[in-house]
């Protein structure tokens, strides 16, 4: 288990000094900040953003480690930051978690990729239709009522959640004779559909890529989980395109978020690759029941 030590001496103590000292002043001159607030209104308002970044940036970690492992990590993120920044359109907001999305899931997909065998060929024609689909998603996303389609979700995921438990074979990996044009067209189908759902909701979109791949194309919870991410980068990338050309991105959020959420999904596949299918399983079942709670919440208490 490799240990982490930090040293930092005075010179280096300053120069982190000086860099955040930066970082505020371009985040005052983002927020216009006016120019005869007093110098104590100015440092509380620099206090309370520390404040609201610190708390982002540990949940941007758990949000890759769980994204790292099983997806999902945006049931955790996406509250976070609705409950954090009140202040913002929700747009905004989901478009900001996006930037630390996409950097976890592609350090993961990265790492998955050096120790698994994965069909790129295959994996990149789901990721087109994923990104179309997410990009329709993001497009709708202020037409269409997503309070329609939560129901929906939570019968589906509560029916996930029994077949896993009740299952002991799922996920461990089966043979499907499919073609290739079965496999095409299967692939276009769920990458279309969960990418929309990606651009439209957002949360749970990379646990709802894994299930896809183990039903329908009969991967191991491994192997789906480390297709899942190339897709999520799909997804993620077209949500971003989308909401950074209407402006809906807090880059002094964002940024840092990504650093920790990178970190959050190198602990994440580094577990994931060990332990194996078990581990993976367990902790699928578990951020599937947090899934229905989160929904359930939204349907019958929000």
């Amino acid at each position: 288990m490799p240990r982490f030590a930090f040293f930092i001496g005075n010179r280096q103590i300053v120069n982190l000094l000086i860099l955040r000292d930066s970082y505020l002043f371009i985040y005052l001159c983002l927020e216009n900040v006016n120019s005869g607030t007093s110098e104590l209104n100015l440092w509380l308002h620099l206090g309370n953003m520390l404040y609201d970044l610190l708390i982002l940036c540990v949940v941007s970690f758990a949000a890759g480690f769980i994204d790292a492992v099983v997806g999902g990590g945006g049931l955790l993120q996406t509250p976070a930051i609705l409950i954090v920044l009140p202040q913002y359109p929700v747009a905004t907001l989901f478009g900001t978690t996006k930037i630390p999305s996409l950097s976890g899931t592609a350090f993961a997909a990265w790492k998955y990729s050096r120790d698994i065998r994965l069909d790129w060929k295959f994996l990149l024609y789901v990721a087109i239709m994923a990104f179309i689909g997410a990009m329709l998603g993001a497009h709708y996303v202020t037409l269409i009522d997503s309070r329609f389609l939560k129901p929906l979700i939570l019968v589906v995921l509560i029916s996930v959640a029994l077949y896993t438990y009740f299952n002991k074979t799922f996920g461990a990996g089966t043979v499907k004779e499919l073609t290739r044009l079965q496999q095409l067209l299967i692939g276009f189908l769920f990458g279309f559909t969960i990418g929309f759902y990606d651009g439209l909701i957002g949360p749970g979109t990379g646990t709802f890529f894994i299930l896809a791949f183990i039903s329908l194309m009969g991967y191991d919870f491994l192997k789906a989980s480390a297709s899942s991410k190339l897709i999520n980068i799909a997804t993620n990338l077209a949500a971003i395109c989308y909401f950074s050309s209407t402006g809906h991105i807090l880059y002094q959020y964002a940024l840092p978020m990504a650093v920790f959420n990178i970190s959050g999904a190198f602990l994440g596949t580094k577990l994931a690759i060990l332990k194996g299918n078990k581990f993976i399983r367990v902790f699928f079942l578990m951020v599937v029941v947090f899934a229905i709670l989160r929904f359930a919440y939204d349907i019958f208490l929000k």
